[in-house]
């Protein structure tokens, strides 16, 4: 049995890849904050993770009997990238705002730590459920 397989590791896992995408995203828009014609891109991932849990789609209950009834679906939403070419900030054609591209660097990167720190709290207690120490 892989207890790090479970729906709450993968949602993790996802958020985890997600933040990385996200901090490669946000390095590259700030860059090229001053390249002509650059267009800034972001990455979406907790709406599309909301929209799962809400029921647009479904996160899949865990089946580990094969008389288990199937519950949803196993669909846990990767990271999609976007580039914004509708808007200019600059006289260059260049949408960077380097204020709002510093604000989305620092909470990408608390949202990070928050998933890691529930990674963690995860393990400690399987670890303290297994009988070892926390």
């Amino acid at each position: 049995m892989n207890i790090f397989n479970d729906t709450g590791f993968n949602r993790l896992r996802s958020a985890i890849d997600a933040s990385n995408t996200r901090q490669q995203v946000i390095s590259n828009n700030i860059a090229n904050a001053d390249t002509p014609f650059f267009k800034r891109s972001e990455v979406s991932f907790e709406s599309l993770l909301q929209s799962e849990m809400n029921g647009v789609g479904s996160i899949k209950g865990r089946i580990t009997n094969s008389r288990h009834i199937a519950i949803g679906s196993a669909s846990v939403p990767t990271a999609q990238v976007t580039t914004d070419k509708s808007t200019v900030m600059n006289n260059n054609s260049n949408n960077v705002d380097i204020d709002t591209e510093m604000t989305n660097l620092a909470e990408n990167q608390l949202r990070y730590n928050t998933y890691l720190e529930e990674v963690t709290h995860q393990i400690k207690m399987m670890r303290t459920a297994l009988g070892g120490n926390a």
